[in-house]
């Protein structure tokens, strides 16, 4: 009898603990197999490498030797297409690989509903690798004199204000002004009243400014605003909200409005039970929350237990995601601003148990297979 498989695509947070436990399912009689990049940049640091604050190599993981460490079959590689009918993914490289079950943990891209990507000087929010190269790009011109960037960031939520935060950090470290403007149509939405009130006086402290607008153009030195006014900028950070991988839209299955692949809470796609997704891409019906590490995290076991069920013949267990949950932000000075619910905590205890539990799961992510007497 030939063996089941189960395809894992993408090394998101969900994955990553998947492939710890594979011997969970081979021992189900499963071979597991994982397409994904060699690197995996962890989101929680990115706000720390970004502002100069922690090294690039403390937020990588070497997904390459994690996988040969615990026993999965790795391929380098990107899924470009999916036939559900055949079963048969085509790879980046023209290869093709057949799956029993296929898994999706292959986070968000940048939302640009005004085709501003591409343009110059522009930095979407992720993939993650482009705000390294960013960094990369400050510096230099830092050590080369040269003053200041002028930098717009495109976003007024979480992600909008810690990368804010973290961009006049480093241009701080450079001994620079830092002359970053924050446009959105509204800024701070989600957090409390208060935390926002004193997050905001901290940006304008630094010398940031807040700004109310929708940026929709952008030309060599200025970005453009829905009403027409022009903002002066070297550099535009485009962080107004994330959306899945065009992948995700061509699955042919339904989806949400920010094209999130719509799942089952035993996290199986509507309409094709055979794909599990989980993570950014996807969103749980009934349970619709924001794109967050925390709850690919604490799908994992789940994901895992659901996978290995279809190699036993078990039953699917549902995964329920928390109503409030813990969010920290980086604010690039040595500071965070911890919120959960309508509770917030503003100083350095805050990033404290931010590097804390961001580092203990990368450390626990690189830790070899546990020795067996």
């Amino acid at each position: 009898m030939t063996a089941r498989s189960v395809t894992l695509v993408g090394a998101g947070h969900a994955h990553l603990h998947v492939v710890r436990q594979a011997a969970r399912l081979r021992a189900a009689g499963l071979t597991v197999t994982l397409i994904a990049p060699e690197l995996f940049h962890y989101s929680g640091l990115a706000s720390g490498v970004l502002s100069g604050a922690l090294a690039l190599d403390e937020a990588q993981i070497d997904v390459a030797a994690l996988a040969a460490a615990f026993g999965v079959r790795h391929l380098a590689q990107s899924v470009v297409a999916v036939d559900r009918a055949a079963r048969i993914l085509t790879l980046a490289d023209g290869k093709t690989e057949t799956y029993d079950r296929l898994s999706l943990n292959i986070g968000s891209v940048a939302a640009d509903p005004h085709g501003l990507v591409g343009g110059p000087g522009v930095w979407p929010v992720k993939p993650l690798s482009q705000l390294l190269t960013l960094r990369a790009r400050i510096e230099a011109q830092a050590a080369a004199g040269a003053a200041a960037p002028r930098i717009v960031v495109a976003g007024g939520g979480h992600s909008a204000l810690e990368i804010a935060a973290s961009l006049c950090g480093l241009v701080e470290r450079g001994d620079g002004r830092p002359q970053v403007t924050v446009i959105a149509p509204r800024h701070g939405v989600g957090l409390p009243p208060a935390a926002w009130s004193r997050l905001s006086a901290a940006l304008v402290e630094r010398g940031a400014v807040l700004r109310s607008g929708l940026v929709v153009g952008r030309t060599v030195d200025s970005c453009r605003l829905a009403d027409g006014a022009l903002e002066p900028c070297d550099i535009l950070v485009l962080a107004a909200g994330l959306s899945a991988p065009p992948l995700i839209g061509e699955l042919g299955l339904p989806l949400d409005g920010q094209g999130r692949l719509r799942v089952t809470p035993t996290l199986q796609a509507i309409g094709d039970p055979a794909i599990f997704a989980v993570g950014d891409c996807a969103v749980i019906e009934g349970h619709t929350r924001p794109a967050a590490g925390v709850f690919g995290v604490r799908a994992a076991p789940v994901l895992l237990n659901n996978l290995a069920a279809h190699g036993d013949d078990r039953p699917t267990r549902p995964y329920q995601p928390q109503t409030r949950w813990l969010s920290i932000m980086d604010l690039g000075d040595g500071r965070g601003l911890a919120v959960r619910g309508r509770f917030w905590l503003l100083g350095r205890a805050a990033l404290w148990l931010k590097r804390y539990l961001d580092l203990g799961f990368i450390r626990r992510m690189r830790a070899p297979p546990a020795s067996r007497p």
